[in-house]
């Protein structure tokens, strides 16, 4: 499985010096009246997964969203690859988060009318891969995350933690530097929610793609490297705090 061939807007050197493959500074973000993010710090490197737990409301999902691209902050900035990604235009996010980027969500969002295949080959297929290549593709991945035997099937068919570990598979087909996780097993039973993390940070660490995990579970954060807390806004990476 071949990595993925990044744009050039991501090229550049982590400009605090950190040496930080995705790193975050003074996040504010408002929706309403209702402050989100209130200066919010973050750093991320290479190959590391990064759990982020907070109570409800505490806006550690609206931190993922900034990080990943997905919503512009009001005030601070976002880097990955040494490149503001703030600055890049909405086609260019875009751009980024299908060639570097992949996300699994607690609903694992699969295209209802798609296969489990198609599903996974999909952010392939988006990058211009012809459709048998996707497919293989796809299929390798299938079998590693030991859902080889729904490949054929479509979202409707299969159980929840059958659908996370497919939600995994196209989450890594595209050989991501980095993986956005919201609440990936927060829909599972604690067995097979233990069996998809097992899977999903095995599969990450062997393809050396960094982790933002977001979380509220401690049994989950357990499979991080270290844990940054939200609260009121603002990240607490616990690591320093020790």
């Amino acid at each position: 499985m071949s990595a993925a061939t990044h744009t050039p807007e991501t090229a550049g050197a982590d400009p605090d010096g950190s040496g930080a493959l995705l790193s975050a500074r003074g996040l504010h973000k408002t929706y309403g009246s209702t402050p989100a993010l209130a200066g919010a710090d973050f750093t991320l490197h290479a190959g590391e997964v990064v759990a982020v737990m907070g109570p409800s409301g505490s806006g550690k999902s609206t931190l993922l969203h900034c990080l990943a691209g997905i919503v512009p902050p009001d005030e601070g900035t976002v880097h990955y690859r040494g490149r503001a990604v703030s600055t890049l235009s909405d086609a260019r996010r875009s751009a980024l988060r299908r060639s570097d980027f992949g996300f699994v969500f607690q609903f694992g969002q699969l295209v209802p009318e798609l296969t489990c295949t198609e599903n996974v080959a999909l952010p392939l297929r988006l990058t211009g891969m012809g459709r048998r290549e996707a497919e293989a593709r796809a299929a390798q991945w299938l079998e590693r995350l030991e859902v080889e035997d729904v490949r054929h099937h479509r979202p409707g068919q299969i159980s929840g933690g059958q659908g996370q570990r497919v939600a995994i598979a196209r989450a890594l087909v595209g050989s991501p530097s980095v993986v956005f996780a919201d609440e990936p097993t927060g829909a599972l039973d604690s067995l097979n929610g233990e069996r998809v993390m097992e899977l999903l940070t095995d599969a990450a660490r062997d393809t050396r793609a960094a982790v933002v995990l977001v979380t509220h579970e401690s049994r989950v954060a357990a499979y991080s490297d270290r844990e940054v807390v939200v609260r009121d806004g603002r990240a607490r990476d616990m690591a320093g705090a020790r």
